[in-house]
């Protein structure tokens, strides 16, 4: 049978430095921000997420974008 995918929405996860550890190795740490419009383009995206975290003193380590897209029967 066929599938008919259709995309919901988007999931931003963020990952943070927020120390180290005694031997010097990073210590991080992810954080998500559910609900983000599919229509939403990638830039956007990560522009709000850079200027969300940038207010923080913790170092922005990257940006990944979960897309969530429902699977029906067709």
């Amino acid at each position: 049978m066929a599938v008919i995918a259709s995309s919901r929405d988007s999931v931003i996860v963020i990952t943070l430095q927020t120390g180290q550890t005694p031997q010097g190795a990073p210590i991080l740490r992810q954080r998500s921000l559910a609900n983000v419009r599919a229509t939403a383009t990638d830039q956007d995206v990560y522009d709000i997420a850079a200027a969300l975290y940038g207010l923080q003193d913790h170092s922005l380590i990257g940006v990944r974008r979960d897309n969530r897209v429902d699977l029906v029967e067709a």
